[in-house]
């Protein structure tokens, strides 16, 4: 048989082995060529003064590069020992070690020439649909034209070139240092699993209060108890964490499981043989692997859940800096802009708001005392305004109403849904009992300084207003107009009036619209990274643990014919290797799941104004793609003990 016969018999042989390899391959060879190709897009610099696109998805793609490289150097390492037997029977027949290293380089070169041609096409086809998706998510108003990029396409296939040569030198590597006699004896064996010991006891105790105690810290993090050095808080979580994970693997796992065993005092059933017993032979090997896994899981779902969190709530956090469709802070300014309005004949409601800055002491309204707060509780500077400029509020003389508190400074400062103030000018102090905390801003945050602004009955206000402290008075003087455009339709053409008039370098002037499209700009740019690169994660880990679950499952064959010849049908052996799945895949899934949710309520608050609704989602994309691999696995097992007898 000639070389080329038998490196097409063996590539046919093999290929039923490498579909969900080449899969993955083609997968990342277009995803790569669709980012490459945006980078490339001249509509990405339409709107450069606040997206950089091109610059973030160039730095996305270099991310992109490193996960794929790590998971097909992986991918190729488990698939070079599955086949360590067939170089060992090589070697035996005289073939020399550079003539198999030459069968391998061919095989490959042919997977790697055939998935970057499907890849890069498939990646041209669909780039057009990634623009627009990139387009509609950052809300550029561009047109997602289908353009091919030669320089897209030669900068993939340079950046897979590299990772193919990396790939036989790795196969070199091991042809050449690799006997005879350690080929056949190259794939992974099971552990012996010993009566329970002392260490392995305290190992599975210890990971899991590590992770309690870093999920505990986590909790506590803006608290103000673990005092002022976060950096250090931080690394003792990301530490604590992803140690105990590890011990969780190594130990936990099979502490449990061995409790598990014991009580049922060695009658094991053949869904505890296939599944319980399975999983603790080989969770101690496998603990990098999948504390690698859970790790980086749980860091894409956290950073993809507070990148949707700052995209979601968009429109509420730019109502918390704009109240109003415009907000202006000087009176001539907001004057000259309602006659361009009118000159348009734009039709708007004008509102005027008097607000006075004045010392109150808020320390006896606070659920605790902030530690890491740095202002004077006792002298806090606040702004308040009089109820006839608010159509909804009425208070009594002695009786306030808090607004605009929301957002960081609530988690740090924590008022009780009602409690007692001290207002002070120069020469006058009132007492007030706010008797309501609003989330809904009357002042834009740059005049309140994202503070709580207390609205007061007007007498009280005159009063205060008599003698102001002049040194705390606000820079943008003591008027706000706030104007809304009485036909909504017209919000974006009064808009594109707004930013023809406004000069940046006059006083500042805020437009509502303009400020969601630039924080959805900004988020949404981040979230399309975040999104496409925790996919590819989740595409290689998906594929990683399904890899190893084909090499055990070809390890366990034997066992599965045994027992078929015992009497035991296909549908019992199934039903014990979906527990197995459900352990080998939803451990990791589990607790990349906790760990995230977590390092997002840790720090949420810094980011947007909502949690629950965008980790959810996140969290149920995420679980739903995952499980996919886990149902993959089954059905292969399916076909292994189908074929076992």
């Amino acid at each position: 048989m000639s070389i080329n016969r038998l490196i097409w018999q063996s590539l046919k042989k093999n290929i039923r082995n490498y579909y969900l390899y080449v899969f993955a391959l083609v997968f990342s060879v277009a995803l790569y060529f669709a980012f490459v190709t945006l980078q490339f897009d001249p509509a990405l610099d339409a709107k450069a003064d606040t997206v950089k696109g091109a610059a973030g998805i160039k730095v996305g793609s270099i991310m992109l590069v490193a996960i794929v490289a790590v998971f097909l150097l992986y991918a190729n390492t488990l698939f070079i020992k599955r086949r360590s037997k067939e170089i060992g029977l090589f070697q035996l027949i005289g073939m020399t070690k550079s003539r198999i290293f030459r069968i391998l380089s061919v095989e490959n070169m042919a997977l790697y020439v055939g998935s970057l041609v499907i890849g890069i096409f498939l990646g041209f086809a669909g780039s057009k649909l990634i623009k627009l998706i990139f387009f509609q998510i950052t809300g550029i108003d561009q047109v997602a034209a289908l353009n091919f990029s030669a320089k897209a396409m030669g900068q993939t296939v340079l950046v897979f070139l590299i990772i193919y040569l990396f790939i036989m030198a790795m196969n070199f590597l091991f042809v050449q240092r690799q006997s005879v006699l350690s080929l056949f004896q190259a794939r992974s064996k099971t552990e012996n699993v010993k009566k329970m010991s002392v260490v392995q006891i305290l190992v599975g105790l210890l990971g899991i209060g590590l992770i309690a105690f870093g999920y505990y810290l986590s909790t506590r993090l803006f608290s103000g108890e673990l005092g002022a050095n976060l950096m250090f808080v931080m690394l003792s979580i990301l530490g604590s964490v992803i140690i105990g994970t590890y011990l969780f693997f190594k130990g936990s796992v099979s502490f449990i499981l061995q409790l598990i065993r014991k009580s049922k005092a060695g009658y094991l059933s053949i869904n505890n043989v296939l599944s319980l017993s399975s999983i603790m032979f080989r969770m101690k090997s496998n603990a990098v692997l999948l504390t690698v896994i859970t790790t980086v899981s749980a860091l894409a779902i956290g950073l993809l859940s507070l990148t949707y969190i700052s995209y979601y709530s968009a429109e509420k956090s730019a109502q918390q800096m704009v109240p109003n469709d415009f907000s202006i802070t000087d009176a001539d300014d907001a004057d000259s802009f309602m006659k361009e309005l009118e000159a348009e004949q734009i039709g708007y409601e004008e509102t005027h708001v008097d607000f006075l800055t004045i010392q109150a002491n808020i320390a006896d309204a606070l659920e605790s005392s902030p530690v890491n707060y740095n202002g004077d509780l006792e002298n806090e500077e606040m702004e308040i305004i009089s109820d006839q400029a608010t159509a909804d509020i009425n208070v009594s003389p002695d009786e306030a109403v808090l607004t605009g508190l929301s957002g960081a400074i609530s988690q740090i400062i924590s008022f009780q849904d009602q409690g007692d103030i001290t207002l002070s000018s120069q020469t006058d102090t009132v007492d007030v009992h706010y008797t309501e905390i609003q989330e809904q801003s009357i002042l834009p945050s740059i005049l309140s300084f994202g503070f709580a602004v207390a609205v007061v009955d007007d007498s009280t206000y005159q009063q205060l207003a008599k003698n102001p402290e002049p040194d705390i008075q606000g820079a943008f003087g003591s008027e706000y107009i706030g104007i809304d455009i009485a036909d909504h339709d017209q919000l974006k053409q009064a808009n594109n009036i707004f930013q023809d008039w406004y000069d940046e370098e006059g006083n500042p002037a805020y437009s509502y619209l303009e400020s969601v499209n630039r924080q959805k700009q900004a988020t949404g740019l981040t979230m399309f990274i975040v999104g496409f690169l925790g996919l590819t994660f989740l595409i290689t880990s998906g594929c990683i643990l399904y890899f190893k679950q084909m090499d055990e499952s070809e390890e366990e064959k034997s066992t599965y014919t045994i027992l078929r010849k015992l009497g035991f049908t296909q549908g019992d052996l199934l039903r014990g290797i979906r527990i197995k799945q459900l352990f080998n895949f939803g451990i990791p899934l589990i607790l990349g799941l906790l760990h995230s949710y977590f390092a997002v309520k840790s720090g949420w608050f810094m980011f947007g104004t909502e949690m629950v609704t965008p980790m959810v989602i996140v969290m149920l994309l995420y679980t739903v793609l995952y499980s996919i691999f886990g149902i993959l696995s089954v059905l292969y097992y399916k076909r292994v003990i189908k074929e076992a007898l």
